[in-house]
């Protein structure tokens, strides 16, 4: 999701550059996945989608000194899911890693909704403002998404080619959360405070 920073300017170099990195680094295994399938086969990807990971959340935690929580829990799975299909040798393990992660994430939106704490305000706070409302409708939003998401990989790893599923990965689920994302910068503009608002929301 973009939208103006909370300064109300334009990112600074260092900002954008920090922001690209960050970007490089979650698509990095993905793409080391993508090319390491096509050189050899499912299995040997799998492994190298580990190792990069890894490296990944390492250069993440050495740039910023932490780790986010959804990188973090994404690593996670992928070392769980990953290392079963290795060590079991079976590989319906990594083809519904998706499945679970996008249903993890959307069980987690969907919680902090029922208890009234949108879950998208503490990650993404940092990026932009919206009111209590916004934050909650793109909660919802997201929450959805990722069900969809999740669906939607058990529909094509179940019907189609394992080829197809690794590319897809790529080419079908990048685009669709990329334009997903770009669709809500209406909605985080409708919700976005006004500067009284903003003043009630940074004085202490």
């Amino acid at each position: 999701m973009t939208t103006t920073p909370k300064s109300g300017k334009l990112l600074s170099k260092s900002e954008a550059t920090g922001t690209f990195s960050r970007v490089a680094i979650d698509m990095g295994p993905l793409f080391a996945f993508f090319g390491a399938y096509f050189l050899s086969n499912l299995f040997v990807a799998t492994g190298v989608y580990l190792v990069a990971t890894i490296i990944a959340l390492s250069i993440g935690y050495s740039l910023e000194r932490r780790i986010a929580p959804m990188p973090l829990l994404t690593g996670i799975i992928v070392m769980i899911f990953g290392g079963l299909t290795l060590l079991l040798n079976d590989k319906q393990f990594i083809l519904m890693k998706p499945t679970i992660i996008n249903m993890l994430f959307a069980s987690i939106l969907f919680a902090g909704l029922m208890a009234g704490r949108p879950l998208m305000k503490y990650l993404f706070a940092e990026v932009f403002e919206l009111t209590e409302q916004g934050w909650t409708k793109i909660s919802l939003r997201w929450a959805l998404f990722f069900v969809f998401l999740a669906l939607l990989n058990e529909a094509v790893w179940r019907n189609f080619s394992e080829s197809f599923w690794v590319t897809f990965k790529i080419f079908g689920v990048l685009p669709l959360t990329l334009a997903f994302g770009m669709a809500q910068v209406p909605l985080l503009r409708k919700y976005a405070p006004d500067d009284d608002e903003v003043d009630e929301i940074d004085r202490p």
